[in-house]
């Protein structure tokens, strides 16, 4: 089914003149900006043409090189984009500034953005989401129980400061909790930065606790807000997010419909969908379990499971899995040190999350058979 190569396909020869900025548009810059630009652009104002950061791009990197990492992260596709964005002139005269990435484990923060200066006069700030790293998958987690992580609070400065870089309207966008920090990031800047936004877009990002969305900076951008799900997304409906949603199809089945690469496309637009009920379910299991645990428990929990996840050495969930046995053995004797509080309140979660998602499983079954009707 078409994804977004194939509206590059079929999309690269219509100029933003001729169709403005579309939801699509916003997804691919939002994939793209999991390429690694360290040494290809700048990390200020210089702006670095699409052809030339691609040429630079593959003279540090091998195509068979990242063709094999495919198949491990969906994410390691996003250089592949380049190309076909380059074929017309949708994309031809892209360029590139202000790359940022820091990655900082003792300050649980995984954060990365760039700035694309598009044909049509505007600037798109694109944030990374997770990048597979362990400390990225910890910042994810700390945003249930806490507002203002190192990686947000990043994400408003980088806004902040590329506001000043340029005069240019803005856009601001992200996939996964890259979603989340573009949503952030507006929400706490100033008003004249505010004023120049005139996008904002999360893909399939996860949402925000009360406290975030009931300030006056989040009010003020909310109605500029689109949040692009697949149908039976989770991740993307994790807190509330209160702005609107739009659901699209996904070649993908569960969690794997998080990659931004499985949702359908056609010419002009994604294909829109509704959510199933199994997203539904599965929406309502997990927002059961985080609401029946206060900050202080959930915060405890974060961290008792992450030092399990470190104790193995390595940086990438990736990495755990290429070496499972010694993996298992390092985490099992890194559970086995924790204090024994510590070690019944991790078995406990898990105990707690099998239970909630059982009930949904069954609520779920039992609401097929009233209704006649399979899963969907």
């Amino acid at each position: 089914m078409p994804n977004i190569f194939d509206y590059l396909h079929w999309r690269c020869d219509v100029p933003f003149s001729a169709a403005p900025f579309n939801d699509v548009d916003n997804l691919i810059l939002s994939e793209l900006v999991y390429t690694d630009f360290g040494g290809v652009v700048s990390d200020d104002g210089s702006a670095v043409s699409l052809a030339e950061a691609r040429d630079r791009f593959y003279g540090l990197h091998d195509r068979a090189e990242i063709e094999l990492r495919t198949a491990y992260s969906y994410t390691a596709r996003s250089p592949f984009l380049m190309d076909p964005m380059l074929a017309g002139a949708r994309f031809r005269d892209l360029r590139l500034c202000a790359y940022e990435t820091v990655t900082d484990k003792d300050d649980s923060a995984q954060f990365a953005a760039v700035t694309f200066l598009l044909p049509d006069g505007a600037a798109y700030l694109a944030y990374r989401g997770t990048d597979g790293t362990v400390v990225g998958w910890k910042e994810d987690m700390i945003l249930s129980y806490h507002s203002g992580t190192s990686g947000q609070l990043r994400a408003a400065d980088y806004l902040a400061r590329v506001a000043a870089l340029t005069d240019l309207p803005l856009r601001v966008g992200g996939h996964s909790k890259g979603g989340n920090f573009a949503v952030y990031a507006a929400a706490m800047a100033s008003h004249p930065v505010q004023d120049r936004i005139e996008g904002i877009w999360t893909n399939d990002g996860p949402g925000f606790r009360e406290e975030v969305r009931s300030r006056e900076g989040y009010q003020r951008i909310q109605p500029k807000c689109v949040s692009i799900v697949p149908d039976t997304s989770v991740i993307g409906l994790l807190l509330d997010c209160d702005c609107l949603c739009k659901v699209v199809k996904s070649t993908a089945a569960g969690l794997v419909q998080h990659d931004g690469f499985t949702w359908e496309c056609g010419p002009r637009e994604f294909l829109p969908s509704e959510q199933t009920r199994r997203g539904a379910y599965l929406e309502k299991a997990v927002d059961n379990w985080v609401a029946r645990q206060d900050d202080a428990t959930l915060r405890s929990l974060v961290d008792s499971l992450f030092t399990v996840f470190e104790a193995t050495g390595e940086e990438t969930f990736h990495s755990m899995a290429a070496k499972k046995i010694r993996t298992a053995e390092l985490m099992m004797a890194a559970f086995r040190s924790l204090p024994k509080e510590k070690q019944r309140e991790i078995l406990a979660a898990t105990g707690k999350i099998v239970v909630s998602t059982g009930a949904t499983a069954k609520q779920m079954l039992t609401d097929d058979k009233e209704q006649g009707t399979g899963d969907k």
